[in-house]
């Protein structure tokens, strides 16, 4: 979302800035941006289609890579049933208009209830609240960031991330404009972050607490008489401004010994987020990946809503893109599901058609109809970014056939058989249309493609489209005769004319109409900057999917795993707590195969605080042994003060020396992966989200010859 300005000469990527022209991100660019070009030139990538024979990588062409892929999956679902075949989604994908477009087209021919993806490692959270609340899984407000006078930040860490759920270039500068007009930010993590050094308080949390200090919040509001007026636009919660029970029972008193945090403080920050002018409380990835991350979204949104925080300027707030996929799938019908069916092993919910990736492997490697014998990955490495990842990498080993559209052999592709190769960022046009749903302003940007694609690859809009179209005819009758059709029209419907009809359609749009003051993607394009559409707008209650108009406040699978919750309090604590942490020059396991991004100072370290290291006789750049019911790695220890004491944190997306990764420079910054010691089983019992975050670990010290090589 960031705007950048390439200087170029011919193919060559002469400089990289941020385009100060930009409305939105107005010259701001992180390390990642400036990478951009080692991933277009990078030697590494798959520049043709690849189909493994006796264990080495052949190339073929794209007929045979395309038709092999869909007779085998077609072969597999006709001798042992459509869900034996499954599809994993990566996040790369959302960020990738044109395989958000034609992806519902590939799950149309496949037929198959085993689809999976990112969501359930990540913001699962967020679009179950989304569903829940407001009626469709990607009704998710994000911070008015801009007008607030108070941030409460809750396990995210936006110098890091520029913003997730919440996108919004140049953080650092943006906090800086809250501080200015008086504001006050505030960060509960249970490590000292990027946001939290810069933050005018910081409090340390127990690592899978956050919903005991939600709670024990809103005691203190009831308590102390503070709760403001409700919405009209909201189902009853409040009760009359009385103390529900499920509150009542989580007094600061009750919860400051799990949380870490003085009954003290917590009522102070309660009182300060109800005092200020605006005020708006955002929860990320660390309160979302843990074993009550749904019940932590929807007490977030609880507290914004308690204090007359939503739908209002400086609170939480939605946005009005001019190209709404919120507003076409409402109108398709289309606004989400949850729970109505299950996974075959574990009885797992589905939610949007999807389960939970913490199963994946379970299905693969139970016997029985419906147990998955081939899968198709579309930009995704479940073995670095899902629980327990070793043994998923073992039951990917096992499967009758495997392909992957993707640009790298990474350590989840190398396990398929056929490999398709996918264009890059700066040979296809680029348009944000998940991205702009979350962004804490209202604004619109097409960039066309920079160069001509690298190599014999093709988009994956273009894979996926015509892999169904082959999927379709190999299954013959009305699909055969339908995926013909589309083939004739696909040639002329690219995702660009997709775009145009959304934003003429929307509500800045010209409707098609002659002499329109409205938009449409020519006049976008002759904004090569992009525009501003302006700050977030109140939106109550037209932008609801719920049947009656009204937020529901109180759905009744929160409060039901409220007591859940409650027996949590007499959970004894564990030696240590394992948390992951992201990191500014890294995007996941994506970009770790550029040099700039990797060199210099070992970013894969053990951050342990000094108290636990002097009680363990170590210190920064010692070995250890970090154990978890699941597995084992050896990593060297940071030591430092900006972590809790009895919490270590690992960054997530390392671990690039598997067998049969073709990345040379990841390879020689390896790591180790976070999720080797991350348990599939550790889940949020509502939601089905991993539960990647306050993970129960052992550490012992290990002197460098027990280091394996």
């Amino acid at each position: 979302m960031c705007g950048l300005e390439i200087e170029y000469e011919g193919e060559r990527v002469l400089s990289i800035r941020g385009d100060q022209a930009d409305p939105f991100s107005q010259g701001h660019l992180c390390p990642k941006a400036v990478a951009i070009q080692d991933i277009h030139t990078d030697s590494d990538r798959v520049r043709a289609p690849q189909k493994k024979i006796k264990g080495a990588w052949v190339e073929i062409s794209w007929d045979e890579a395309l038709d092999t892929v869909a007779t085998k999956l077609s072969q597999l679902q006709e001798r042992y049933g459509p869900d034996s075949v499954a599809i994993y989604m990566g996040n790369p994908m959302a960020h990738n208009f044109g395989g958000v477009l034609y992806l519902s087209a590939l799950h149309e021919a496949l037929k198959t209830r085993n689809k999976y993806s990112a969501t359930s490692v990540d913001q699962l959270p967020h679009m179950l609240a989304g569903f829940l609340m407001f009626g469709h899984q990607l009704l998710m407000p994000v911070p008015d960031l801009d007008r607030t006078d108070f941030f409460l930040n809750i396990g995210g860490n936006p110098l890091a991330s520029n913003g997730s759920i919440m996108t919004a270039p140049n953080i650092r500068k943006r906090f800086k404009a809250l501080k200015a007009r008086g504001g006050k930010l505030v960060v509960i993590d249970p490590r000292r972050t990027e946001t939290s050094q810069i933050a005018d308080q910081h409090l340390f949390i127990s690592p899978g607490r956050d919903a005991f200090l939600l709670l024990a919040m809103l005691h203190t509001l009831f308590a102390e008489n503070l709760v403001k007026k409700e919405s009209p636009h909201a189902t009853s919660l409040f009760g009359g401004g009385e103390m529900p029970g499920w509150v009542a029972d989580f007094p600061p008193e009750a919860v400051a010994g799990v949380t870490g945090i003085s009954a003290e403080d917590i009522k102070t920050l309660a009182r300060d987020f109800c005092a200020a002018r605006s005020a708006v409380c955002y929860v990320r990835f660390g309160a979302c990946t843990q074993a009550f991350g749904a019940l932590v979204v929807w007490l977030s949104y609880v507290l914004n809503g308690m204090t007359g925080n939503f739908d209002r300027a400086g609170g939480l707030m939605f946005t009005s893109p001019a190209a709404d996929l919120v507003g076409v799938s409402k109108r398709l019908g289309k606004a989400g599901s949850f729970g109505r069916y299950f996974s075959r092993v574990r009885h797992l919910p589905e939610f949007g058609g999807e389960f939970p990736v913490s199963t994946l492997a379970d299905e693969m490697e139970t016997p029985g109809q419906a147990q998955i014998r081939g899968l198709l990955t579309l930009a995704g490495n479940p073995v670095l970014s899902s629980p327990n990842g070793g043994r998923l990498e073992k039951a990917l080993e096992q499967l009758e056939f495997m392909a992957s559209i993707d640009l790298y052999c990474n350590e989840t592709s190398c396990k398929a058989d056929i490999l398709l190769p996918a264009s890059f960022a700066l040979e296809e046009d680029h348009f944000d249309l998940i991205f702009n749903l979350l962004s804490v302003r209202n604004t619109l940007k097409y960039s066309p493609a920079l160069f001509e694609r690298v190599g014999n690859t093709k988009p994956d809009w273009e894979i996926i489209f015509e892999l169904a179209q082959r999927l379709q005819i190999k299954k013959g009758g009305l699909d055969s005769l339908f995926a013909q059709a589309m083939q004739f029209l696909g040639k002329g419907l690219k995702p660009a004319a997709l775009v145009d009809t959304m934003i003429r359609f929307g509500r800045y749009g010209d409707w098609f109409l002659p002499f329109s003051q409205g938009l449409n993607l020519a006049k976008l394009k002759a904004h090569p900057h992009g525009l501003d559409l302006g700050a977030l707008q109140p939106a109550l209650p037209e932008i609801l999917c719920t049947p009656d108009q009204k937020i529901n406040w109180a759905p009744r699978e929160y409060l039901a795993d409220l007591s859940r919750l409650k027996q949590d309090l007499k959970r004894p604590a564990p030696e240590f707590l394992l948390i992951g942490r992201r990191q500014l020059r890294s995007n996941n396991s994506w970009m770790h195969n550029s040099l700039r991004l990797v060199r210099g100072k070992n970013p894969c370290t053990l951050l342990m605080h000094a108290q636990n290291a002097a009680n363990l006789e170590l210190v920064s750049g010692d070995w250890v042994e970090v154990c978890s019911a699941t597995g084992a790695l050896q990593v060297s220890v940071e030591v430092t003060d900006a972590i809790m004491p009895g919490v270590v944190s690992l960054p997530h997306g390392w671990g690039h020396d598997r067998q049969g990764v073709q990345l040379k420079i990841a390879r020689e910054h390896a790591g180790v992966s976070l999720n080797d010691i991350t348990e599939h089983l550790s889940i949020d019992a509502l939601s089905g989200n991993a539960a990647l975050n306050g993970v129960s670990v052992k550490i012992r010290k290990i002197e460098p010859a027990q280091q394996d090589s």
